[in-house]
């Protein structure tokens, strides 16, 4: 028996680990990784591929859930696989059936590993495109309703329209405008080009 490792993600710093770190109460684990990253891929982990290095043979890495091994159930596929073919076992906690160490009778147990986590991996991907079609639709709707989006625009203030009528008419310069308006250069040709639309 190799070394147990538990892998812990939160994908922001002000989500807290306590919940996975209170399902490994009970179990015997020699090195706990914790990392706040997000589950979009794995190369962008640095403490996941420091863990990864040091894994060999007869090895256990245990996650609480899928989700905390990674968000891309494409590339959890592949790393799953790559895991496992260094010889090394992958307990899900959440999925007692994803426990490659229990599920050592032959081809039976792989397949059935492989069954659940490419069905998990269809269903996750299906749900995404799910949630990318609701938005698109829910956005469309809302602009068919003349929902504005992004930032709203602000309103050009009153005193910047007669003193660009005066540049205008050519009484005054550009740097005039600025000094009476006090707006930078910038900002002057900003409501310049809106007057203008």
């Amino acid at each position: 028996m190799g070394k147990t490792f538990a892998y812990i993600r939160v994908s922001t710093r002000e989500q807290k680990e306590d919940r996975q770190l209170d399902s490994l109460t009970g179990l015997k684990v020699d090195e706990v990784i914790i990392e706040k990253a997000s589950g979009k891929n794995f190369t962008g982990r640095e403490k996941y591929q420091q863990m990864k290095a040091k894994l060999r043979a007869g090895d256990l890495v245990i996650v609480k859930s899928i989700d905390r091994f990674g968000r891309n159930y494409t590339q959890i596929c592949k790393e799953w696989e790559s895991i496992i073919n260094m010889g090394v076992d992958i307990q899900v906690l959440d999925m007692p059936i994803l426990n490659t160490r229990d599920n050592q009778n032959g081809l039976t147990g792989k397949l059935i590993t492989d069954i659940i986590l490419k069905l998990l991996g269809y269903v996750a991907e299906r749900e995404r495109d799910n949630i990318k079609t609701r938005q698109a639709e829910g956005i469309a709707s809302a602009k068919s309703r003349g929902v504005k989006f992004g930032r709203p625009t602000s309103e050009i203030p009153k005193d910047f329209m007669r003193a660009y009528e005066l540049y205008k008419q050519g009484l005054i310069k550009v740097k005039d405008v600025m000094s009476m308006c006090n707006i930078a250069k910038s900002t002057f040709f900003k409501y310049a080009q809106s007057i203008k639309c």
